[in-house]
């Protein structure tokens, strides 16, 4: 199994970073781009285990099986670094570091390769720390970032890259790739596939977890009960209530996971008093955790109303005729019973409202509840 087995539907993509590693077309900062699900960060580790292939040939490098393949695949390699981020954004520190490693010469692979997963969540001036070091880097160093599109980085870093365009591959595809990888049921993996939208983490975590299958489909069945303001803020309040439980059904297990090391670390009894030596090491293991947990209610808020507009999706299929597949097939009759209700101008309007509301929480700091209300006023 080779380093590209898991870039499902991205033959194009795959082409061109094989012939990369062989040398041909190889250049010293990457941009890899792509809908969340499309594989940014899947393609990028590929890639990164095929530049330090220990396989001689270089058409086959990307191998999976040799120790350079391996490592950089468990994110264990010494010369490759990946950069991703729990909190809100990455700090201009963090990129200082980042400057700092890449101009290291490679101890043991052929390359050292800097990995940014999170290239949209930097600040501008936290760009610019790196520019310079993509700009004119060291002979040995690659720069690999991924963000969502071109335009989520700055023009600047952006016209230095090669670009790699991901797409997001074909549920049938995901579907397959779950039954093989993990062994998931067939049917169970079509469906996960389909209400993922395709969006492979996500079809996995579906596949696996049946509350969060549960909370998916309260989810989608929310607007088939709006028609009043009184509904509108409870349906705010489910929304934002089942964002907030997936988050802390994910954190508080690790969150005391990670006290409890750090209290071992500094020889403290999980019951005894923390001397004041060591509270600032506590305090600030709880603040990272906090921005940890801000970050994983404003994701997992997105990803619900991701799953809100895929209802409208459906419905406006349905408006238009488009005879494309539904995302929640479940549900066809009442979806069709909701379409002939309003008109496609109408499902539009609220699809945007969505998105407005999404890239609120995302990039400002409204209170989240506030935002998603509003929203679901503008749903009725």
């Amino acid at each position: 199994m080779t380093v590209w087995d898991q870039l499902v539907g991205q033959a194009p993509i795959v082409g061109q970073l094989r012939r990369a590693a062989a040398g041909e077309g190889l250049t010293h900062a990457w941009l890899f781009t792509g809908p969340p699900g499309s594989g940014r960060s899947t393609a990028a580790k590929a890639f990164a285990a095929a530049l330090n292939c220990e396989v001689d040939d270089v058409t086959a490098r990307g191998c999976g099986e040799c120790a350079g393949c391996r490592a950089v695949l468990a994110e264990s390699h010494g010369d490759v670094t990946f950069v991703r981020t729990e909190k809100v954004t990455i700090t201009i520190d963090e990129a200082r570091e980042l400057v700092a490693k890449s101009g290291d010469r490679p101890s043991t692979g052929r390359w050292r390769i800097i990995v940014v997963e999170d290239a949209d969540r930097m600040a501008e001036r936290t760009t610019n720390v790196l520019l310079k070091a993509i700009e004119e880097p060291t002979p040995r160093t690659i720069w690999m970032l991924c963000a969502p599109s071109p335009a989520d980085v700055l023009v600047t870093i952006r016209s230095r890259c090669r670009p790699v365009g991901l797409r997001l591959p074909p549920v049938a595809d995901v579907a397959a790739l779950l039954v093989e990888r993990d062994g998931a049921d067939p049917a169970l993996a079509l469906e996960a596939a389909r209400s993922a939208q395709s969006h492979i983490g996500i079809a996995r975590r579906l596949v696996h977890d049946a509350a969060a299958r549960e909370r998916r489909a309260a989810t989608v069945r929310l607007p088939l009960t709006l028609s009043t303001v009184s509904q509108a803020v409870n349906l705010a309040e489910r929304l934002v209530k089942i964002a907030t439980d997936e988050a802390s059904s994910s954190n508080e297990e690790r969150d005391a996971h990670e006290r409890a090391r750090l209290l071992e670390t500094l020889g403290v009894g999980a019951d005894e008093k923390l001397p004041p030596t060591l509270r600032a090491q506590v305090r600030q293991l709880e603040e990272d955790q906090k921005r940890r947990a801000k970050r994983s209610v404003t994701d997992s808020l997105d990803r619900t109303l991701t799953d809100l507009l895929s209802f409208y999706r459906d419905v406006l299929m349905v408006q238009l005729g488009g005879g494309v597949e539904p995302v929640n097939a479940e549900l066809s009759d009442e979806i069709a019973e909701f379409a002939a209700s309003s008109t496609a101008d109408v499902t539009l309007a609220r699809m945007d409202a969505i998105n407005t509301t999404r890239q609120r929480i995302t990039t400002s700091n409204v209170a989240p509840l506030l935002a998603v209300e509003a929203m679901a006023v503008s749903l009725i």
